[in-house]
């Protein structure tokens, strides 16, 4: 399977994520030491959901996060791009959809609230993903966005690099069924914008007041935005 490169040309995304969904939740638990639930845990309380809302969680995988969303009592669909991620999470009990995040199959203003998890670094053009998750959303619903960004203290900020190059790659190739994607997730958080610029795009695309809390150092960004 060829492994896609940081161009994030669809069908390689796609091909590279139906090859790793079988064991996907258990490498994230190990290659983040175990912080994957506390970060999906924060993204559902940083929501703030009410029962009876509507929430899309993009790029949802095998919708282990949709489940922790769902916990508010929200209606909750998850939506992802690989058949073969959504169908690793066929036990969860949440709705799924197959469908590229730039282009979703939901009617304008649809949903209370959209979230994305590790996955908008993977989108062939995410800011017409963002402008997407606007269309989607009602007139001051929510976003947010967690994504890899870059560690706030230098020092760290160099083990974590160390990690991502000499490291990880080594630990994928124990837990994970596709050893070479997780090379691909370490190249592609490497170039991924800092907490700043991201924050600036997404007030570009369709959305206001973006703002970042940093998580484990800056190791991940959870940032939320509202619709005006």
């Amino acid at each position: 399977m060829a492994r896609a490169d940081l161009d994030k040309q669809p069908f390689d995304v796609a091909s590279m994520f139906n090859d790793v969904g079988e064991k996907y939740d258990l490498t994230n638990t190990v290659i983040s030491f175990g912080q994957d639930r506390r970060w999906r845990r924060r993204t559902r309380e940083r929501l703030n959901l009410s029962p009876g809302e509507k929430v899309l969680d993009v790029a949802a995988g095998t919708a282990v996060s949709t489940v922790e969303l769902a916990k508010s009592g929200a209606w909750c669909v998850a939506c992802d791009f690989s058949p073969g991620m959504l169908a690793a999470g066929k036990h969860r009990d949440v709705p799924k959809v197959v469908s590229d995040a730039m282009h979703l199959p939901f009617a304008d203003e649809t949903f209370d609230a959209v979230t994305i998890t590790y996955g908008l670094r993977n989108v062939h053009d995410y800011r017409a993903a963002l402008r997407e998750f606007a269309r989607v959303t009602k007139p001051g619903g929510r976003l947010n966005i967690n994504e890899f960004s870059t560690p706030v203290v230098p020092v760290f900020g160099t083990v974590y690099k160390e990690y991502l190059t000499r490291l990880l790659p080594k630990m994928a190739r124990v837990v994970s069924s596709n050893p070479a994607s997780y090379e691909y997730l370490a190249e592609s958080i490497r170039a991924w914008p800092g907490q700043e610029e991201l924050a600036a795009e997404i007030n570009r695309n369709g959305w206001d007041e973006a703002g970042w809390q940093n998580l484990s150092l800056g190791i991940v960004a959870m940032h939320s935005a509202v619709k005006a």
